[in-house]
């Protein structure tokens, strides 16, 4: 390996072939390449681009970086993914839904960042529920109670973790190939036959138009492919936040509402959407998921899940155990109109401001604070109305939260529910 002929390659338009980037990979992975030629090859790949031979090709060496789990003696197995919104908490509804009706769901997550939510962020708001499991008991999980959902390992796509630190302090996050090879690397790694993605679109996304959203979901499908997976996206509307709940507990309440039937109508929309695309690509009837969800075996096994990872599986009869802070601000409306917009952005940076949510990777996070939405696109507003509930902690972060949350809504004289699901790419 040569690494400045690697580079220049990539910087005059050239094309890699699968050898060579297992090879780039790997020598990274080893240290036999430095952090300062990788960020270079990220920049060459950010301005120069790469075919879908060369995506796939990079992300299969970025999955076999490291540990590969094999769930083949599972069953048929199912992963989802979303590319990150906020007040998206569909992988708490949809996974057990999923294991309810028959698949299992072995699924490695994330934690959050800046404004966007994670999934074991809001999963660790339930007492005792732990989110490092080792792979024994990730797989012993999988086979007694059909979902488990852990950290992400550091053994799994190990060059990711290496390569994203870089593109996050170089300027070459947004590149769809390696936006798509890394969500899709940790994804392979991880082992689940059928992949299910919830690509977002919008001011809350990290996909802003239709386009993009296209593109990165027509990418990873291919990727997914080429490496012998079953690989679905649905893309959705993030302009304004998903359901009415934006934090971690607050997120865990609604989940546990949906579940029972008594969520926002757009969660349940997605969730049944996503639900019913994982089980047609398992080849299963895709009424199961309304059936599960109805007669509550859903529910079920979302205690059986938070209990086999240590969880007080108490909250799903009574959410009111997930602790909200106790200090509360309500955002009134000062004039009368209908909703037109609700900046799911700013919605999801006031969260963050108020302790919600992690600026750097490492920060903690109180997981009791978060808005609560009661106005949404389409809604009529009289002055005096509250339009948001704001969950503080002696009001640290408040005034900026409130700022924000005020600039988040756009009042008009009409204004039309957004359509939530744009596209399916299969």
């Amino acid at each position: 390996m040569h690494p400045v002929d690697f580079i220049e390659k990539k910087r005059d338009g050239g094309e890699h072939d699968a050898d060579e980037l297992r090879e780039w990979i790997n020598a990274y992975v080893e240290g036999k390449v430095h952090d300062y030629q990788m960020a270079a090859w990220l920049m060459a790949v950010y301005f120069r681009g790469m075919t879908p031979e060369e995506t796939a090709g990079l992300t299969l060496a970025m999955a076999h970086s490291g540990e590969v789990l094999d769930l083949s003696g599972l069953g048929k197995t199912v992963d989802k993914h979303s590319s990150g919104g906020v007040g998206d908490k569909t992988t708490l509804v949809v996974a057990p839904i999923l294991a309810a009706a028959g698949l299992v769901v072995a699924k490695m997550s994330g934690r959050g960042l800046a404004h966007t939510g994670g999934t074991i962020d809001k999963l660790e708001s339930i007492p005792g529920w732990r989110a490092e499991l080792s792979d024994e008991e990730f797989m012993r999980q999988a086979r007694e109670v059909g979902l488990v959902i852990a950290g992400q390992s550091k053994n799994l796509a190990p060059a990711d973790g290496k390569m994203y630190a870089l593109r996050d302090v170089t300027g070459t996050v947004p590149s769809v190939p390696l936006i798509a090879s890394s969500i899709m690397s940790k994804k392979l790694a991880a082992g689940a036959q059928i992949i299910t993605l919830d690509v977002k679109v919008g001011r809350g996304a990290f996909m802003k138009s239709l386009e993009e959203a296209r593109e990165l979901a027509e990418l990873m499908v291919q990727i997914g492919r080429h490496a012998g997976r079953d690989v679905r996206a649905v893309l959705s509307q993030m302009d304004q936040p998903l359901g009415r709940a934006v934090g971690n507990a607050i997120e865990v309440r609604e989940a546990i509402s949906t579940l029972k039937g008594e969520g926002p109508e757009d969660l349940e929309e997605l969730s049944l959407a996503l639900a019913e695309e994982a089980l047609e690509a398992a080849g299963m009837d895709t009424s199961a998921a309304a059936e599960v969800w109805r007669d509550g075996r859903a529910l079920a096994k979302l205690r059986a899940f938070i209990e086999a990872q240590g969880g007080d599986g108490r909250v799903v009869e009574d959410p009111e155990i997930l602790e909200l802070a106790s200090d509360v601000f309500e955002l009134k409306a000062e004039e009368e109109g209908v909703v037109s917009e609700l900046d799911a952005y700013r919605v999801g940076i006031a969260t963050l401001r108020l302790g919600g949510g992690r600026e750097s990777k490492n920060a903690p996070i109180d997981h009791g604070v978060g808005v609560y939405l009661l106005k949404k696109i389409g809604d009529s507003v009289r002055p005096g109305e509250v339009l948001a509930r704001v969950y503080h902690r002696g009001g640290r972060g408040l005034e900026e939260a409130a700022a924000l949350l005020r600039s988040a809504y756009k009042l008009g004289r009409e204004a039309e529910k957004p359509r939530l699901l744009l596209d399916v790419v299969a």
